[in-house]
């Protein structure tokens, strides 16, 4: 199952890049024997201050067709990290071929994209800013794949 990061702004160099590309290098090495990966990351940028609504239209674009949709967002379901690799095995066992996790603005996602979404996950009740929100998800995917594969990486 490809997972592709759909996300708003560029990510420059500096240590949340360095974290992603670890975090996404181990996910694509444990999750390969899996059936999991690779990750794609497709960032898209707003550059005429359209907000929300300009943000969506820009990430619908970057999402394959008939993706799974999953928005990461602070209203979404909270779960564990076991909880979480669960649900990735069920979307790659169920044979879904794409997951796209969305991830917004400073703003958010706009609510017709965020409406049409399959799963909404958040991370807590505190909002967290993008950029560290893609180290989050990265760390988790690579985590997910570590719990799958029996990898002592995740501890209870």
């Amino acid at each position: 199952m490809r997972v592709h990061i759909c996300a708003v702004g560029r990510l420059r160099a500096g240590p949340e890049r360095a974290l992603i590309d670890d975090y996404l290098m181990r996910f694509d090495r444990t999750g390969r024997a899996l059936g999991l990966g690779p990750v794609s990351v497709h960032e898209v940028e707003d550059k005429k201050g359209g907000g929300m609504a300009a943000e969506a239209v820009l990430l619908e674009r970057a999402i394959p067709a008939g993706a799974l949709l999953a928005v990461m967002d602070e209203r979404g379901r909270t779960m564990s990290s076991p909880d979480f690799a669960g649900m990735l095995a069920r979307w790659r066992d169920a044979g879904r071929q794409d997951v796209a996790f969305v991830i917004g603005g400073a703003d958010g996602i706009a609510p017709d994209l965020r409406d049409a979404a399959d799963q909404s996950i958040s991370f807590g009740a505190m909002v967290w800013p993008h950029m560290l929100v893609r180290v989050m998800l990265s760390e988790q995917l690579y985590r997910a794949a570590s719990i799958l594969a029996g990898a002592p990486y995740h501890r209870v």
